[in-house]
């Protein structure tokens, strides 16, 4: 396949997400939009375009891991993990529904290709250190990505771990922040500045690329390019828009978690149209 038409397909892929989430969304009269619209497009490449997974082998020892972190996105996860093949979309409709094994976070005992199940933040980076360092002792090639929050990463169990992984040359992971700037109490600057953001983590040992996290071609080459620099885990700041794609939940706070109804879910439909 040509550069050019694979791009072309990831963006119709991620366009095709949007419309898919927006429909799941709808049926479900709630959840969190906001973060899993900023996040679906490195969600999107990572899944298409990186990962080495199969859906017919979701158990295979050798697979590529990802956690998302930020486990209130979980339609964006179950989104890709219906166009990858893991789960039928009658089920993807059925999010966050009575009986659904779709839950508002993700349960690795219920839907196949979950490697986590989070909702608590904070701890997705821990687990997926834990499965690089695992990687790294059994000899074993696989890479583990790990999709966070940018307002979870105040709490302090990630900068425990963001120490583990420099400290043991975790070079086989690689973290990327959904820097969308806000979180449900407001604007991460505002609640609790995050910044300086890079000169933090690279004091933390970690090999560190900002990047727009909606520029699929540019997404591409960097999310392959674990690692940055060997015998260093890599972190993607991706900055994003926060509700990304639909005109009145960009950048807006109170779209972190709200539901799609009314005429915002036809305004939403229109301008998510694969």
């Amino acid at each position: 396949m040509k550069s050019s038409k694979k791009i072309k397909d990831l963006k119709k892929t991620a366009q095709r997400a949007r419309c898919l989430m927006t429909e799941a969304l709808i049926c479900a009269g709630c959840g969190h939009p906001g973060g899993a619209f900023s996040s679906i497009d490195v969600m999107v490449v990572l899944y298409f375009a990186v990962m080495k997974i199969d859906s017919e082998n979701p158990k295979d020892e050798n697979r590529d891991r990802f956690i998302l972190s930020k486990g209130h996105s979980s339609v964006a996860l179950y989104t890709v993990l219906y166009l990858k093949g893991f789960i039928d979309k009658e089920t993807l409709l059925s999010f966050r529904q009575d009986n659904s094994c779709l839950s508002g976070h993700p349960d690795m005992t219920k839907v196949p290709g979950v490697e986590m199940s989070t909702g608590s933040l904070g701890h997705g980076l821990s687990v997926g250190i834990g499965l690089a360092y695992a990687a790294k002792m059994d000899k074993k090639n696989y890479r583990t990505f790990v999709l966070m929050g940018d307002g979870e990463t105040q709490e302090g169990s990630v900068w425990e771990a963001a120490m583990f992984a420099s400290h043991y040359k975790l070079d086989n992971l690689m973290a990327i922040i959904d820097r969308n700037k806000i979180q449900i109490d407001g604007f991460t600057e505002d609640v609790m500045s995050l910044e300086p953001y890079v000169s933090k983590w690279r004091s933390f040992g970690w090999e560190v690329k900002e990047i727009s996290g909606h520029d699929v071609e540019k997404l591409i080459p960097v999310l392959n390019s674990i690692p940055l620099r060997k015998n260093k885990p890599t972190l993607i700041i991706a900055h994003t828009v926060k509700g990304k794609g639909i005109s009145f939940m960009e950048n807006k706070v109170e779209w972190h978690g709200k539901a799609l109804e009314g005429k915002n879910a036809e305004i939403a439909r229109n301008e998510t149209k694969a």
